[in-house]
């Protein structure tokens, strides 16, 4: 009687010290947990922030804000994007569609991808003999397009037949409707000016050359002819209809837009 009265005992004054241990350890395991879950925490806040960078970043990397036009008889289109990389190539005839196909361009320096191109043997060739090549700079902010006709003009300096022009985009879509590049809608549109029957899909197939001296023969100015001069006239960023000015620094052959 008396042993079962002591362990009865015994149990009542061991049960809040069995509370208390109880406790603690509940206590040991939360605090474990705190200090496990902090790092993983900060660790998902962290890339959770990069992804946020990188997707950002991205889109404004994939993002065009100007268009380079080179245009020869192949025709294509560079797309550049704010930080002056090209992010997108298109041809816009089948010489243009295969230009594109045989150099990889894509995320060079828009001065890179240029100098690529017009060091091809596609286009030494046909410059070597007497063809015309048109680059344009496309796009409606004036200061980033002035860098770029800067640097296209450099590339194309000592060049023979090269000419290189500013525009804004109010045509782009409409060139592209019709199945031109810009640069070979801008020779259309002023020889159409001249010779209203030319269509658009004659003007696909004909090379600048052959575009120039036809707007020269109707015109009554002199064709184009084989020099190369140090600089290039840039047209106006906005509203360039295409219409001829008179002769510009690449010899007697720069054709640009109203200024």
């Amino acid at each position: 009687m008396h042993e079962e009265l002591r362990a009865a005992l015994d149990a009542v004054h061991a049960e809040p010290e069995f509370k208390a241990a109880a406790r603690a350890a509940v206590a040991r395991r939360a605090r474990r947990r705190t200090v496990i879950a902090r790092p993983v925490r900060l660790a998902l806040a962290t890339a959770a922030c990069a992804a946020v960078v990188v997707l950002g970043g991205g889109w404004l990397y994939f993002t065009p804000t100007a268009r380079i036009s080179i245009d020869i008889n192949p025709s294509l289109e560079l797309g550049i994007n704010r930080f002056d990389r090209v992010i997108s190539v298109q041809g816009w005839n089948d010489d243009g569609t295969a230009l594109a196909e045989t150099v990889d361009v894509t995320h060079l320096s828009y001065t890179d991808a240029v100098e690529t191109i017009l060091s091809t043997d596609t286009i030494e060739t046909l410059l070597a003999g007497d063809a015309v090549v048109e680059i344009g700079v496309i796009g409606d902010d004036d200061a980033h397009c002035a860098n770029l006709l800067a640097g296209v003009e450099a590339c194309t300096a000592g060049r023979q037949n090269a000419h290189c022009y500013r525009a804004g985009t109010d045509e782009v879509e409409a060139a592209h409707d019709c199945g031109l590049s810009y640069g070979k809608y801008r020779a259309y549109q002023e020889l159409a000016a001249l010779d209203p029957t030319v269509t658009p899909e004659q003007v696909a197939d004909m090379t600048m050359r052959e575009i120039r001296d036809r707007i020269a023969a109707l015109s009554g100015t002199a064709p184009l002819q084989g020099t190369q001069s140090p600089a290039a006239t840039s047209d106006s960023a906005a509203g360039d209809t295409g219409a001829q000015k008179e002769p510009g620094h690449h010899g007697a052959g720069h054709h640009g837009g109203d200024d």
